[in-house]
């Protein structure tokens, strides 16, 4: 059968390109490896954060946000160095995306339902100069039903369109070719998989039942990332940020593995950046996982005192919730895999947040009397159950006690009592007064001077080892991975590129496989809420191009 369109992938990339193709009245086909119910992929897990520029929510809060600043802030963070050959595109993806989340994304997304929680949130403030990495201002808009929420609009699009005929889905169907003719895309092949009863995120069968064919005028490469291929992240890992990690966990489920990239690479595609990629700092290990080695993000809050595997405390700009790549180097440096938080009750009841659709169950199921649990005494429920059953959380009363059980789940004496409690000391003289030449204490001030931060977010300025302000917590973190900053090489259309830099006839990508546009429109960093974002545009401009 001979279709308009083939879409490998139906994560939030090949959905929204799905979506704009049924506007434009082309047959399309979806396949995907996974089952029918893990439509929306990857994103359907995600919090659901979505990078929006000048937004009417910013202005309710006081904030101003321009173009120019986003501009100005995306170029400090990316850190393009290779325009002349792998970031030529990347740089284009990136100003156009810039100019469309602060222009048409915020009216285009409300239209088709999506909505946004009323606070906007503050992610990688960066911590450096006016120029350099981070958001000078908060961006991170939270979608009122997160991952789900945001998965939701499209794929019902898709699905009802299924049902009348006006789009083939086909969910178990594995590509492992695609098949060119004289240079030219012009269909797929592979495995139909058996059918299997599975949880949404669990590992699904790859046992082989038939095997399919079908052409297209047109194949996109949807297929998402590396994330969950810890061999592939390992052979990618950057010489600049030494050995790769013996021990990681895994943020993403195990379909994000990277197949379709050397699979279009077999087909005459040019991958690039592949050294690029971005992984977390602040891991914990699910204590109900649903996926293998699953892991989960803190989004912390900037208050919790951040050590080294060997007890040192972090320097600037490696705080809480500041600069995530300088962090990751500032960890490897250290020759171990893990760091850990110190901190108090007041901060755990305030700034701790897991990102993940699964861990904010009053955003994600849209319930107003679940958020209001919020703002009562204790952690929420996510964060008490983590603290209770999570191999990561030690609780004591005393200083002493916790240093000993630190040392004791890690299986070593590394951390000295007296040279932790002695920074501790040192940092709790700085909030006798309103000033301070602590510049984490500097900021936390700073992010209280925004309402946002003030009243949800960030927790007084106080002294940790003052009995009233505990118990005391200290959390070990894991390296989680991720994203892939590259991928295959596209221009504006999001058609794939060669080896020459031609365009690959046929062949078109979008989302992470593409780097989110271009082969990596972040460059070395990311904003954050950029990921959904990037697979909402890149498949959206991928569609509208194919449509006409």
């Amino acid at each position: 059968m001979k279709y308009d369109v083939i879409i490998v992938g139906a994560g939030l990339a090949g959905l929204t390109a799905a979506c704009e193709l049924l506007d434009g009245n082309k047959k399309v086909l979806i396949v995907d490896q996974e089952p029918a119910n893990s439509i929306g992929g990857q994103a359907f897990w995600s919090f659901g954060g979505v990078f929006l520029v000048d937004s009417p929510e910013q202005r309710r809060l006081g904030i101003k946000d321009s173009k120019e600043l986003a501009w100005q802030d995306w170029l400090g963070t990316a850190g393009f160095d290779r325009l002349e050959d792998e970031d030529v595109w990347s740089y284009k993806w990136a100003q156009a995306y810039v100019e469309f989340a602060a222009e048409e994304k915020y009216e285009w997304l409300k239209s088709i339902g999506i909505k946004f929680f009323p606070i906007v949130g503050w992610a990688e403030r960066g911590g450096a100069l006016a120029g350099g990495h981070g958001n000078s201002v908060p961006r991170f808009h939270i979608v009122w039903g997160t991952g789900p929420g945001l998965v939701e609009p499209f794929a019902k699009k898709v699905l009802q369109a299924e049902k009348v005929g006006k789009i083939d889905y086909k969910p178990r169907h594995r590509v492992d070719e695609l098949i060119t003719k004289n240079g030219e895309v012009i269909g797929i092949s592979g495995k139909v998989l058996e059918e299997c009863q599975i949880e949404r995120g669990q590992e699904s069968s790859r046992i082989e039942v038939a095997d399919f064919e079908y052409f297209a005028e047109s194949v996109i490469v949807a297929s998402g990332g590396i994330g969950a291929n810890m061999e592939l992240v390992r052979q990618n890992w950057p010489k600049r940020l030494g050995n790769p990690p013996k021990q990681m966990i895994a943020g993403v489920p195990a379909f994000v593995d990277g197949r379709m990239l050397k699979i279009s690479e077999n087909a005459g595609a040019r991958i690039v950046n592949k050294d690029r990629m971005w992984h977390y700092t602040e891991g914990l290990k699910n204590w109900k996982p649903i996926w293998n080695n699953h892991g989960i993000r803190i989004l912390p809050g900037p208050s919790s005192m951040w050590f080294d595997a060997l007890g040192n405390r972090f320097s600037a700009p490696n705080f809480p919730g500041f600069d995530t790549l300088s962090t990751l180097e500032a960890i490897q440096k250290t020759g171990h895999d893990y760091s850990w938080f110190i901190l108090t009750e007041k901060i755990i009841e305030k700034e701790f947040a897991l990102s993940g659709s699964e861990q904010n169950p009053d955003l994600t199921n849209k319930s107003y009397l679940q958020l209001l649990k919020r703002v009562l005494p204790g952690p929420p429920t996510p964060i008490k159950s983590f603290k209770e059953f999570g191999e990561d959380f030690i609780v004591e009363r005393s200083l002493k006690d916790l240093v000993d059980g630190m040392n004791q789940l890690v299986g070593n004496d590394l951390l000295d009592f007296m040279k932790i409690k002695e920074q501790i000391l040192a940092r709790d003289r700085e909030i006798e007064n309103k000033f301070t030449k602590d510049i984490q204490v500097m900021a936390i001030q700073s992010a209280r001077n925004y309402v946002g931060d003030k009243l949800i977010r960030v927790a007084k300025p106080h002294k940790f080892l003052d009995p009233q302000n505990g118990p005391l917590i200290a959390v070990r973190l894991n390296l989680l991975t991720r994203k892939t900053l590259g991928g295959l090489q596209t221009n504006l259309n999001g058609q794939v590129l060669n080896e020459a830099g031609e365009i690959l006839k046929g062949l078109y990508a979008a989302g992470e496989v593409s780097g989110f546009g271009g082969g990596g429109i972040h460059g070395y960093r990311s904003l954050e809420g950029t990921f959904v974002g990037g697979c909402l545009f890149s498949g959206r401009q991928v569609g509208k191009y194919l449509s006409k």
